[in-house]
């Protein structure tokens, strides 16, 4: 689809973790967008379950929450895609990249 998901995508998001950091401290909410089967075998604590191809018809519910969002998957890829749709319905968000490493974050 969107040519830029895939840059997204690539980057990790390693290069943000002092700001995600800082979100997590401050109070925003994670957001995993893996698959509930994945979600099960292990996740950030607190974390909400929100798989990516549910993103887009839960927008409306992640805006109430009225908190930066940060997002994570298994690699950074999907949370990826997801951190680009929602920064483009105007959701404070970043991509956490591997749910492993914002679990480090969190710690």
């Amino acid at each position: 689809k969107n040519k830029r998901m895939g840059f997204f995508g690539s980057m990790f998001g390693n290069h943000s973790s002092a700001v995600v950091k800082e979100m997590i401290d401050k109070g925003a909410v994670i957001i995993d967008v893996r698959t509930p089967a994945e979600f099960q075998g292990g996740h950030v604590a607190g974390s909400k379950n929100i798989p990516l191809q549910n993103i887009q018809s839960k927008v409306s519910e992640i805006k109430k929450m009225n908190k930066p969002v940060v997002l994570c998957c298994a690699s950074g890829a999907r949370s990826g895609q997801a951190t680009g749709f929602l920064k483009q319905q105007g959701i404070q968000c970043e991509n956490g990249g591997g749910w492993m490493q914002v679990n480090n974050l969190v710690r």
